[in-house]
């Protein structure tokens, strides 16, 4: 968890122009994000959005028999609760913090209110959800048609890029749940990135040594959403900074 929290250290709020953080960071509260904190439930009506600063949220489908599978993540790329501000309310989904960390929390009210001035944040969330249907999308074809060794090379860059260092928490059960496949087939998979000298695992820390290898060994379907995540999220006003109050 970082020492000096800072609303810049999520990408999209980053991106905002002066006037707008003027507005907005003051209404922003952080909070502390435990690993295995359910943000929300399928069906619940959310009260916030989160702005992941050093933290990873899963968004899960959990089946009737409790099984379940990840269809995306967010980190400090993007915000949680899109369903919100897009007029649905609540989500078939379960939000829960994969990676411990912080974020930001914005009142329903607020980003409502923001979203509906028409301004840059709806421009800016708009860009994002877009690029967050192209991670479900491609997270629904890879596990289709993909090996469980491409699907843990792209689960593990998707991650690394939403955080600031080369580590993961991570237990071989937990990403088995993550990618709704049998926790034989990751502890395999995962065996043989290290044996390859790709990563290092011990005591539930999976270590990223060789990134490139990473990316050559995974599918195409990360580069497909980094690209249009770069594509999309590559806006940024020219605006000068300003001096704001964030409540914590």
């Amino acid at each position: 968890m970082s020492d000096s929290p800072s609303p810049e250290q999520n990408h999209l709020l980053s991106m905002l122009s002066a006037d707008t953080k003027v507005r907005l960071w003051p209404l922003l509260e952080w909070v502390p994000l435990p690993l295995g904190k359910v943000l929300y439930e399928a069906g619940g009506v959310l009260d916030h959005v989160y702005f992941p600063t050093d933290s990873i949220v899963s968004l899960l489908y959990v089946m009737e028999s409790g099984a379940s599978a990840e269809i995306s993540v967010v980190g400090n790329d993007g915000i949680v609760g899109v369903s919100l501000f897009m007029g649905g309310e609540s989500t078939p989904s379960r939000a829960v913090v994969q990676s411990a960390g912080a974020a930001y929390r914005l009142p329903a009210k607020q980003i409502k209110e923001e979203f509906n001035r028409h301004g840059e944040l709806l421009l800016l969330l708009l860009r994002y959800t877009q690029s967050l249907l192209t991670q479900m999308s491609q997270t629904a074809v890879c596990n289709r048609h993909h090996s469980v060794d491409q699907q843990l090379c792209r689960w593990l860059l998707l991650s690394l890029d939403r955080l600031s260092s080369n580590q993961l928490k991570m237990t071989h059960e937990l990403i088995a749940n993550m990618l709704g496949v049998r926790r034989e087939g990751v502890t395999d998979a995962a065996g043989k990135l290290q044996k390859l000298g790709v990563i290092e695992y011990r005591r539930g820390k999976i270590t990223v040594l060789d990134r490139p290898a990473l990316e050559h060994l995974s599918c195409e379907c990360y580069a497909v959403v980094k690209n249009e995540t770069d594509r999309l999220l590559s806006y940024r006003p020219l605006t000068a900074d300003a001096k704001v109050v964030v409540r914590n």
